[in-house]
């Protein structure tokens, strides 16, 4: 089990369930007719895949300023998804 979340493994794994989820949200979209848009979908999902990313790379020892850049990148993907929100 350590090695699973130490290699970074673990964070793989969630960012393939977060892929799945865009994957699934779409199907539901086009199969149904309704449901969230494409904007809507990434302004759900982008935050989380840019803190697992951030994850992946401090957990595998990759270079130093990819963490703060993902970081940074999720920041800005949820203050856009907020003002999403309270826009409309």
């Amino acid at each position: 089990m350590e090695a699973l979340v130490t290699g970074g493994a673990v964070a793989d794994l969630i960012l393939a369930c977060l892929v799945l989820e865009a994957i699934a949200l779409l199907a539901w979209r086009r199969w149904r007719g309704t449901g969230p848009t494409i904007p809507d979908i990434l302004a759900l999902l982008l935050p989380g895949a840019f803190l697992v990313l951030a994850l992946r790379v401090a957990l595998t020892g990759g270079p130093w300023p990819l963490i703060p850049a993902a970081l940074s990148a999720a920041l800005v993907a949820h203050l856009a998804d907020l003002s999403r929100r309270f826009r409309g």
